[in-house]
């Protein structure tokens, strides 16, 4: 199939369309916005799918816990300041197990921030997308394509687990443009492929009932312990990364999305200087890969954590190394995208000076960094 140059926001609300979404419902916010316009422009144009401007993201978030109610494919987006007002609606749609797809595309905070892309909605999505016991699936893709392959497979994902996924990219990935493989079309299900849970009326039979509200504690519990059985299947079937030369790697760098992609040029760089650096870049956030960097620790002799915030997926990468290998960080906060250069320097310093320091370190140079796009990938080493 024929590339195609694409926006990240419009390539993956065409990835949604192609998935066969049947309902849009979102607020406009920078720097998801286009995304939203897409689906204002394209869903007019298929019979029988909704689209709808809310008046508030808490308008919006409800619009698809009742969609997803409906059994029907729902995605709703939005940004950093606009997550944080659909979280209690999402802890509703995760307590009533119904699937929903979510992307955020992270901007700089906290608070109103700014426009430029972040990382630092980590915590929220990993440990923190609403009260009670309960994680969403995150995915966090690195290019427009690996954007729009996981757009296109979250909806099966969502319905397979009946629970929220969430797409994790960042302002960078949202605004870029590049080549992309868009794929096949799927039509919108048949009232017959529908789950038998949905509730789509109750002509002639039983009358069904979804819920999140379980006034037992007796009950609630074991409404929560079936729910953590669920998504301990999760932790063991869904679990994605790319590795980089990590083989014979002494230093491994572990990164994600823009910063993962930032990483893979400056792996390449440091191989070409004789220093054998790998790359671990988890795709799935949750569930992380912690085993997986079990394995990578017990064989490196440094690792080097490389995000855009102050430090977040760090402490998950320190919790599974365990003292395995001395874990350090370097980030760049406010919306600022680590250049290879720094990243390169902070390589150098470790090797070095590998016992000097305290392992936590922040830039204070502007700029972004521009390498090449990476596959997408599941657990595969490039």
């Amino acid at each position: 199939m024929a590339k195609e140059l694409w926006k990240g926001n419009e390539a993956i609300a065409e990835a949604a369309l192609r998935a066969g979404v049947e309902a849009y419902f979102g607020y406009p916010i920078t720097p998801q916005t286009e995304l939203l316009e897409y689906m204002a422009r394209e869903i007019p144009k298929y019979p029988g799918r909704v689209f709808l401007q809310a008046e508030s993201e808490l308008a919006a978030v409800n619009m698809v816990y009742g969609a997803a109610c409906a059994g029907v494919r729902v995605l709703s987006s939005s940004s950093s300041p606009g997550i944080s007002l659909m979280t209690e609606g999402l802890s509703y749609i995760a307590g009533t197990e119904v699937p929903a797809v979510l992307v955020d595309i992270m901007r700089g905070g906290p608070g109103l921030g700014n426009i430029m892309p972040s990382q630092g909605d980590y915590f929220q999505m990993t440990k923190a997308l609403g009260h009670g016991d309960f994680h969403p699936i995150v995915l966090a893709p690195s290019t427009v394509q690996e954007a729009v392959d996981l757009t296109y497979g979250a909806f099966e994902l969502a319905e397979t687990y009946r629970t929220v996924v969430v797409i994790l990219a960042d302002g960078a990935i949202g605004q870029m443009m590049e080549p992309v493989v868009m794929p096949p079309a799927r039509p919108v299900m048949t009232e017959q492929e529908r789950a038998d849970w949905a509730l789509r009326g109750a002509k002639d039979r039983e009358r069904r009932i979804l819920t999140s509200l379980h006034l037992s504690a007796e009950g609630l519990e074991r409404m929560n312990q079936g729910l953590q059985n669920k998504l301990a299947r999760i932790q063991q079937k869904e679990l994605r990364w790319q590795e980089t030369m990590t083989d014979d790697a002494d230093l491994l760098l572990v990164a994600f999305g823009t910063a993962g992609r930032v990483c893979t040029s400056v792996v390449s760089a440091a191989r070409r200087a004789g220093l054998k650096v790998g790359l671990l870049r988890p795709i799935s956030l949750w569930p992380f890969p912690e085993q997986r960097l079990v394995e990578l620790a017990e064989r490196v002799q440094q690792i080097l954590v490389v995000e855009m915030n102050a430090g977040q997926m760090v402490l998950d990468v320190k919790a599974a190394v365990a003292g395995r290998a001395p874990v350090h960080f370097y980030g760049r906060m406010g919306g600022v995208v680590p250049l290879p250069d720094e990243i390169s320097a902070q390589i150098d310093k470790l090797v070095s000076e590998p016992a000097g320091g305290t392992g936590f370190k922040t830039g204070s140079n502007n700029g972004y960094g521009q390498p090449k796009a990476m596959p997408a990938a599941n657990g595969v080493r490039a």
